[in-house]
């Protein structure tokens, strides 16, 4: 029997659903006017540093809207370069939907151990500016297979916190938000 304490999911709760749409702007009002969620806050061309894609050395050029559907948050994704990462390969394929999920840790080098163990590949991975560093595992075939597993700072814990109380207040108004 596996130990559970090696599980994959044992590493903590999942906070965050993320999408790369086709069309970003057509998520953002989707997500917004059907769906009810918002504000989206907009970080554009967001700098990780130390970016790897498939273990070389890559500078993904991409924007982000983040909110919060109660307490689990929801990303859009949207690469403005044509380097090779996890999103364009999303794009490439053609695919749509649920892209990845995400787990904050707050010991990321025992999630990376526990996902080898698993037989997840790190497809991606960099440093988080401010601190902190995230990777993606691809854990095989199958909704479900990547997972996006960051260690952050407390001042972005914080601004995580701070935004999910705006989409707890929000009146509607000011639907997306540029904060970067």
């Amino acid at each position: 029997m596996t130990n559970p304490s090696s599980l994959i999911a044992r590493l903590g709760n999942v906070m965050q659903i993320a999408f790369v749409p086709a069309d970003f702007d057509a998520a953002l009002r989707h997500w917004t006017e059907t769906m009810g969620v918002g504000p989206f806050f907009r970080f554009d061309h967001v700098t990780l540093l130390n970016t790897r894609h498939d273990g070389e050395p890559v500078e993904i050029d991409f924007s982000i809207a983040i909110s919060y559907w109660g307490d689990l948050q929801v990303e859009l994704v949207q690469q403005h370069n044509d380097a090779p990462s996890i999103y364009k390969r999303w794009r490439d394929e053609g695919r749509d939907g649920l892209h990845h999920v995400c787990v904050v840790v707050d010991d990321l080098a025992h999630a990376r151990a526990v996902c080898a163990a698993a037989g997840a590949r790190v497809a991606q991975e960099a440093d988080v500016a401010g601190g902190g560093a995230v990777i993606y595992v691809d854990t095989g075939a199958g909704p479900g297979s990547l997972i996006e597993i960051i260690q952050l700072p407390q001042s972005a814990l914080d601004g995580f916190a701070w935004m999910r109380e705006q989409c707890r207040q929000w009146d509607g108004s000011d639907p997306v938000r540029k904060l970067g």
